[in-house]
């Protein structure tokens, strides 16, 4: 029953979170914030809200561990599975991807959170430090955008932005504003009932498995709050828009990194286990350093890379597990 209702919590999660990047795109376009920003922000963020609704349950219902190991194993999971899977599926082009100032700023954004870990329990000045990183990080990516669509080449991005939101997320330039309201309802309520029932679940597991907090973070609740990421990065994967899909990617890396665990940190405390200090936060590390070839070199994630990425994820959860 249990794993019954651990199910149905992460479903009730994906399907609020899709809402909720319905409702959000949709306010967003009819506003008329660009597409672009949209795309660099809501569509990457709001794949995140999963996993921000879960760590902040966590840290409310005193067990930090699944907090923590949330955002360290979902982040593992984001470059290893989410974009290993899609690989295989067909090659990604990402030698056309223009990424290399955002991964700066997640390579960035994980040694300074590294770092605040080795330092002791996340606190509230740990975590006011990580919202400004990230409040500094979307200033760079606002003006950053707004100066692409000033270009003449940023005519083409911005109509493959608004294709791609407009067939992944429903956008409907026309959608009425009730239509709207209930998407953000749906998405605003669900997904603290779902980040509810699959805490509670989790915790249950663990206790019955006698496995610590964090490794049913890293496994369990990782691999299901990073499948709204696996089912944008397929997507742009097979319509040929890798540059969504590497951004999706290192963008949802950032938000953990920086706005889940910061925001769960004002909530409550959040202490750092040892085995993520000696093992885990390394290997988050290292999986997002395994990026540099395709982000700087511009290799192309082909078959084999997709092979390889996932068999270094499995191996990874199968040591986590053992």
């Amino acid at each position: 029953m249990v794993w019954l209702m651990a199910g149905l919590g992460l479903i009730i999660l994906l399907l609020a979170g899709d809402a909720l990047v319905r409702g959000a795109v949709n306010v967003s376009l009819r506003l008329g914030v660009p597409a672009l920003i949209v795309s660099l922000t809501i569509v990457a963020f709001g794949t995140s809200a999963p996993e921000m609704l879960i760590s902040v349950q966590a840290a409310l219902r005193g067990a930090p561990g699944i907090a923590m190991g949330n955002v360290v194993g979902s982040n593992t999971a984001n470059i290893l599975l989410v974009l290993g899977i899609p690989a295989m599926l067909t090659t990604m082009h990402t030698g056309y991807s223009e990424t290399r100032k955002n991964y700066i700023f997640m390579i960035l954004a994980s040694l300074l959170f590294i770092g605040l870990a080795f330092i002791g329990p996340f606190t509230t000045i740990s975590g006011l430090v990580l919202l400004a990183a990230l409040t500094m990080v979307l200033t760079f990516a606002f003006f950053d955008a707004r100066s692409h669509r000033r270009a003449e080449a940023s005519a083409r991005e911005a109509a493959m932005a608004t294709e791609f939101i407009e067939e992944l997320e429903g956008a409907d330039p026309d959608m009425p504003w009730w239509r709207i309201s209930l998407y953000l309802m749906l998405g605003l309520v669900g997904l603290p009932l779902g980040a509810d029932i699959l805490v509670d679940s989790a915790v249950v597991i663990a206790r019955t498995f006698g496995l610590s907090e964090s490794v049913i973070g890293l496994t369990l609740v990782a691999i299901g709050t990073s499948l709204p990421e696996l089912a944008t990065t397929v997507m742009a994967a097979l319509r040929r828009e890798a540059d969504v899909a590497l951004g999706n990617v290192i963008g949802s890396n950032m938000f953990n990194l920086l706005a889940i665990i910061g925001v769960a940190s004002l909530v409550s405390p959040i202490p750092v286990d040892v085995e993520l200090l000696k093992f885990d936060l390394w290997v988050m590390l290292g999986a997002s350093l395994l990026l540099a070839p395709f982000v700087f070199l511009r290799w192309n994630i082909t078959f084999l890379w997709g092979v390889i990425l996932t068999a270094l994820y499995l191996t990874y959860v199968w040591i986590v597990l053992h």
